[in-house]
């Protein structure tokens, strides 16, 4: 009896009685898998042997249709002042810690000429900090509001400081909240062994937990470790998700796997239109006069 006839005729996989073995219990299907359904725990345990290696190969299936899936966005989001995409490139957007909020240097501009001061914050009209001290006071008030933002900056603040013990329990916790450049952090933690022991496991699984948020890095990241591991064909799907984000870096690994022969012309044409429409989605009149006015501070 196969595992998908057990699913269909609603038997038990292990006893294989119609409605299982006990008329007072009903099937359960596998939890991992959910491809076989079992009458209680002895059955599964006793089924197991038989099952383990299609329960294995349909986890891993499922896994990769959640990796595999391209996200709504990136993980930074859309600016909550002009609800434009950020930027991927950090730099371009800024973040006050009275709200917590990224918001893109286009708002915060506009903002500075509308109210003639940098001392608002564009989103919640408050002040803003004028020293270290104080911001780090708001970070810690967010923290107790558990806002994972304010947890990972205090992480990055602590690792800057050599503090490598903080840096994981404030991105662990943020992390647990779902802050995907804080997964993106835990994984750099356990490839370098800052803080903690090297661990590849640990690293791919931050990884991909931030891929799948929509991280563009941690995607990149993916992609390199795949290909450096031989399973091109994983890492293309991974360089293709990243280059629909707009990322620079996937987009000219696709071109050079292109010229490779490694990408089809019809796969490298399809991401390189979603890279340019990405980067078209990113743009705004008000995002160019900030990069022209600081442009010509310099």
């Amino acid at each position: 009896m196969s595992t998908t006839e057990a699913t269909v005729d609603g038997v038990c996989a292990s006893c294989g009685i119609a409605g299982g073995c006990d008329d007072d219990t009903k099937l359960k299907r596998c939890g991992a898998c959910g491809l076989v359904r079992y009458c209680g725990l002895k059955c599964q345990r006793d089924h197991r042997p038989e099952h383990k290696s299609a329960c294995k190969k349909r986890v891993a299936e499922l896994r990769d249709e959640i990796l595999f899936k391209q996200p709504e966005g990136i993980h930074f989001g859309d600016c909550p002042i002009c609800f434009i995409p950020l930027p991927l490139d950090a730099e371009k957007s800024t973040i006050n810690s009275c709200c917590c909020k990224v918001f893109c240097f286009g708002c915060l501009y506009e903002c500075t000429l509308m109210e003639n001061t940098k001392e608002i914050c564009p989103f919640c009209r408050t002040s803003v900090p004028k020293t270290q001290a104080e911001a780090e006071r708001n970070f810690m008030k967010r923290i107790e509001a558990n806002d994972p933002v304010a947890m990972r900056q205090m992480g990055a603040k602590s690792k800057y400081e050599g503090d490598y013990s903080a840096a994981f329990e404030y991105w662990t916790k943020a992390a647990k909240l779902g802050d995907a450049e804080s997964h993106n952090q835990l994984s750099l933690m356990y490839l370098k062994g800052n803080g903690v022991e090297k661990d590849e496991g640990k690293e791919i699984y931050h990884l991909e937990k931030a891929a799948i948020a929509g991280h563009h890095l941690a995607r990149y990241n993916l992609a390199m470790h795949e290909g450096g591991n031989g399973r091109y064909e994983r890492a293309v799907k991974h360089l293709i998700i990243g280059a629909n984000f707009g990322h620079d870096g996937s987009i000219q690994k696709l071109k050079e796997s292109y010229m490779d022969g490694d990408v089809s012309k019809e796969d490298f044409a399809a991401a390189l239109r979603a890279y340019q429409a990405a980067m078209v989605a990113m743009k705004s009149p008000q995002r160019e006069a900030a990069e022209a006015a600081e442009a010509a501070s310099r």
